[in-house]
C-alpha cells in the first residue's frame, strides 16, 4: 500500500508537481503544491487553473496590457492557452478575434463569445484580418509564429505590440524556414514584441488564482479537456498536441477520475 507518511501532507490531499509523467512518485514533502477539489476538477490544475491559463494571464495582462476597446487577435484560439486568452481579453473589454484549424474549433469559440472567429485552412489569415479587422490590431496572442505572424504583423496598428507565446508551426519543422518577410514593419509601425517564460513570473500566480478560480466557478471563463487514457499512451497525447488534435488542454489519464 502506498500512503503519504508526512503530516503537511496527509493521506488523501491531492497535490500537483513537476517531476514529469509518471504514475507514482517519492519526495520529502517539498515541491508541491495542494489542488483543492472543492474549488475545481484536480484536471484544472493543469490546465485552466494552472500552467496554461497562468501564461494565458500573464501574457493578456503583463505583456500585451490588453485593455478596453483593444482589437486583439489569437492564433490557436481553441488550444489550452489560446482559449484562456481569448476569454480574459474579453473579460478585459477588448475585441477578441481568434483562428483555429477546424470548423469544430471555430464553433467553440463562437460559444465562447468570442467576437469573431475563422479557420485558417479555409480562409487565409490576411484576407480574414482585412475583413475581420478593417482598422488593424492593437494586440496580436502569437501561438503559431510563420505565416501567421507576418499576417498579424501586417494587420497591426501603429505602436502595437506583439505577444510571443510560441511557434507551434515550426516546432516540427524538418529543416530552417525564413522568418517573417516583413519585419521592416516592426519599426515602420513602431512595433513591440516580446517573448516570454511564465515560470519567470511565478510572483504572478497567487493573483492569477484569486481572479481567475472565480471567474472559471461562474461560467464566465470555460474550458474543454481532451483526455487519452493511459500513461503508455503519453507520447501519441504529446504528438496529438503538437498536430492540433485536442481542444483545450490534452491531458494523460493515468488512473481513475478524483
Amino acid at each position: 500500500m502506498v500512503a503519504s507518511r508526512n503530516d503537511r501532507w496527509p493521506e488523501g490531499t491531492w497535490v500537483q508537481h513537476d517531476l514529469g509523467w509518471r504514475e507514482a512518485a517519492i519526495l520529502d514533502g517539498r515541491g508541491v503544491r495542494a489542488v483543492d477539489p472543492a474549488v475545481a476538477p484536480v484536471s484544472t490544475a493543469l490546465g485552466v487553473l494552472g500552467m496554461t491559463g497562468f501564461t494565458a494571464y500573464v501574457g493578456i495582462d503583463d505583456i500585451g496590457g490588453v485593455g478596453e476597446d483593444d482589437t486583439v487577435f489569437i492564433s490557436g484560439a481553441a488550444g489550452a492557452v489560446g482559449s484562456v486568452a481569448a476569454q480574459l481579453a474579453r473579460v478585459r473589454g477588448a475585441r477578441a478575434i481568434g483562428s483555429a484549424g477546424t470548423p469544430d474549433k471555430v464553433a467553440w469559440l463562437d460559444e465562447l463569445g468570442l467576437d469573431a472567429a475563422f479557420d485558417y485552412r479555409e480562409t487565409e489569415t490576411r484576407q480574414a484580418l482585412r475583413e475581420l479587422a478593417p482598422k488593424g490590431l492593437d494586440v496580436y496572442f502569437d501561438n503559431v509564429g510563420g505565416e501567421t505572424l507576418e499576417a498579424a504583423i501586417g494587420a497591426m496598428r501603429l505602436s502595437g505590440r506583439i505577444v510571443a507565446c510560441g511557434s507551434i508551426s515550426r516546432y516540427n519543422a524538418t529543416e530552417a524556414l525564413p522568418g517573417p518577410r516583413n519585419l521592416f514593419m516592426m519599426v515602420t509601425k513602431r512595433l513591440r514584441m516580446q517573448g516570454f517564460i511564465v515560470s519567470d513570473h511565478a510572483d504572478r500566480f497567487p493573483a492569477f488564482l484569486a481572479e481567475v478560480a472565480p471567474l472559471v466557478a461562474e461560467g464566465t471563463i470555460r474550458h474543454r479537456e481532451t483526455i487519452v487514457d493511459g500513461i503508455e499512451r503519453a507520447p501519441e497525447a504529446f504528438i496529438g498536441m503538437l498536430d492540433g488534435a485536442n481542444v483545450g488542454k490534452m491531458l494523460v489519464r493515468v488512473g481513475p477520475d478524483p
